[in-house]
């Protein structure tokens, strides 16, 4: 079973650096519909926010929801962001032991 992230991030590149920009984004979608909330703005929906959290953003939404406070109440944001977290730890790990052919 192979853990070494930083070898299998030098040979993905391309990967390292989408999960690198989905969670910048996410992160900043956290802050901005925080800073909408409180302008009494039109917001982010709820669902492009799951989104960028399940298709890479996790960490960068979780990020946003603790330090931007936001989203911290709502259940589908405290138990599906990290499920998001968890189910793509597991991909990386499944990803990163494929056999080479």
């Amino acid at each position: 079973m192979n853990f070494n992230l930083i070898s299998f991030f030098a040979e993905n590149r391309p990967l390292l650096k989408y999960i690198a920009v989905i969670n910048i984004i996410a992160f900043l979608a956290y802050g901005t519909d925080k800073d909408k909330a409180i302008k009494n703005r039109r917001r982010i929906r709820v669902s492009t926010l799951l989104t960028l959290a399940f298709i890479g953003g996790s960490v960068g939404a979780l990020a946003g929801m603790y330090i931007f406070r936001h989203k911290t109440k709502k259940k589908c944001f405290t138990i599906g962001v990290p499920i998001a977290l968890i189910l793509q730890i597991a991909l990386l790990f499944c990803l990163m032991n494929l056999p080479l052919q």
